[in-house]
């Protein structure tokens, strides 16, 4: 039985495993390394995170991404975003020398069992381990607008659905939402000729200041200091002290990962969609039919001027680039037996305990659906610093006490065994 199962091979999967390691776990690691960006990123994007604040985390601090970047003859520099291909090859390096050999197979089902897990693979191999981590990513969690759910994927996919934009060369494609995703893939699509247009719910479009010199006047610095999310106290309070975050009551912090830097573009990404991409804020997609000709009629609610309105727009291909929603009811590769026991929070995110332990005792989570607990750094890569400590620190307490649900809980008859009904494998 391994002390440790990490689920999960992107930055917080990574860096869990490189601590667990170090820290002298008997573990394994499953999933494609890197995946998500090296899947359901189109080439051209790039990482909207500073270079110095986007780290996996090793316990030396040794496999960076400014060392990586300098043994392929780039400087990572402040103020200059990285290709998000290089983010992915710079990931699998740090996988290959900071952190135990990855399993790429997809953990399909995890159940519990009596002393710890059982966790099932794609081909069907059984594996015990005591304890589970589950660094799922944002996969799992894509949100799609109610109004356009009933439509197949050749009308309608989420931003994260596609690898590359070539299959839009020459056709008209609608890019709903706001934030960095809707508004660099909408400018993706524009310059390589397709005609875009944006819609967003907001009555104007949000983008991030240009970042001020890393080298500042000290009154500067100590009026809005740097941090992994951004200049000023608030960002720096929210990037650098996760665990301080955790302490507040649980409405604030609900309130705080639901609002903080919300749907926003990057400052490098706001001229290519103004000097090419239709933009339409004030409006929202009330409902989608598909129409002859294999295209989408969308009725959309316009608030300008206040006074709401109906209007309807044809396009060839919708893209919701619309964000996740991490929720308890999506993490589907959990038993039912397990998910159902889960305390959630306001919005149906698990619960989770100081150093990432959900309810359940030896189920730990890392990664977006810890905001709600740790704050907004969890959305983004700087937070897997925090987290991969933390978290193994949990995981050794853990171990050490033992896993009092192992008696103390009900375990179903058959032993942890499939108890039936559909199980969604998540892709990673």
């Amino acid at each position: 039985m391994y002390d440790l199962l990490v689920v999960g091979a992107g930055p917080y999967g990574l860096s869990i495993a490189s601590h667990a390691a170090a820290a002298g776990l008997r573990l394994r690691v499953f999933g494609r390394p890197m995946a998500s960006w090296r899947d359901h990123m189109p080439r051209g994007m790039f990482l909207k995170s500073e270079p110095w604040a986007s780290n996996l985390s090793d316990p030396d601090g040794r496999w960076r991404l400014d060392v990586y970047c300098a043994g392929q003859g780039v400087r990572a520099r402040h103020g200059e975003p990285i290709p998000v291909e290089m983010f992915a090859a710079y990931g699998r390096w740090f996988a290959r020398n900071a952190a135990p050999e990855v399993d790429e197979r997809t953990v399909t089902r995890v159940t519990p069992c009596p002393g710890g897990f059982e966790a099932v693979t794609d081909d069907g191999q059984v594996l015990h381990a005591r304890t589970v981590a589950l660094a799922v990513g944002v996969l799992p969690f894509v949100e799609v607008p109610a109004a356009l759910r009933p439509l197949g994927p050749s009308l309608v996919s989420h931003s994260s659905h596609h690898a590359d934009l070539d299959r839009f060369r020459g056709r008209d494609v609608t890019v709903v939402g706001g934030g960095q995703a809707a508004l660099e893939t909408a400018a993706l699509l524009a310059e390589q000729g397709t005609r875009v247009r944006v819609l967003a719910r907001a009555g104007r479009l949000h983008w991030n200041d240009t970042p001020p010199p890393w080298e500042r006047p000290w009154w500067r610095s100590a009026r809005a200091p740097h941090s992994g999310l951004g200049c000023g106290w608030r960002n720096w309070f929210y990037a650098e002290r996760p665990g301080l975050f955790h302490r507040l009551p649980e409405p604030t912090r609900a309130r705080i990962a639901a609002t903080a830097l919300g749907p926003a573009g990057a400052w490098w990404v706001r001229e290519r969609v103004e000097a090419a991409v239709e933009v339409l804020p004030g409006h929202e997609v009330v409902a989608a039919r598909e129409v002859s000709g294999a295209r989408v009629r969308l009725d959309v609610r316009a608030t300008a001027g206040g006074v709401p309105s109906l209007r309807s727009l044809e396009t060839d291909h919708v893209i919701a680039g619309t964000g996740f929603g991490a929720t308890c009811e999506r993490l589907g590769l959990l038993h039912d037996d397990l998910r159902g026991t889960l305390a959630t929070v306001a919005g149906g995110a698990p619960r989770i305990g100081r150093d990432f332990e959900s309810s359940y005792p030896g189920l730990f989570m890392a990664g977006l659906v810890t905001a709600p607990a740790f704050g907004p750094s969890m959305r983004f890569v700087h937070g897997a610093t925090y987290t991969a400590a933390a978290l193994v620190r949990g995981v050794r307490r853990r171990l050490r006490t033992g896993a009092p649900w192992a008696e103390d809980r009900a375990v179903p008859a058959t032993g942890g065994r499939d108890l039936g009904g559909p199980v969604e494998a998540v892709r990673r």
